[in-house]
């Protein structure tokens, strides 16, 4: 795999966690990554920034 492929896999990847989780939000009022790392946490923040930055990388890439 070269570079690009591995950023894609890896920006599709935080995607689809990042849907999966605003759909538990949007759903059962649960934010998974919060309650795995703690409600503003610093962890959970670096996660959504990746989240973020994944979807920016999909627009481009796509």
């Amino acid at each position: 795999m070269d570079l690009h492929s591995i950023i894609a896999l890896i920006a599709y990847i935080l995607v689809i966690i990042g849907a999966l989780n605003w759909g538990m939000v949007g759903v059962f009022n649960v934010d998974v990554i919060a309650r795995l790392f703690g409600p503003g946490s610093s962890v959970a923040k670096v996660f959504y920034i990746l989240i973020g930055v994944a979807g920016i990388v999909m627009l481009v890439l796509r």
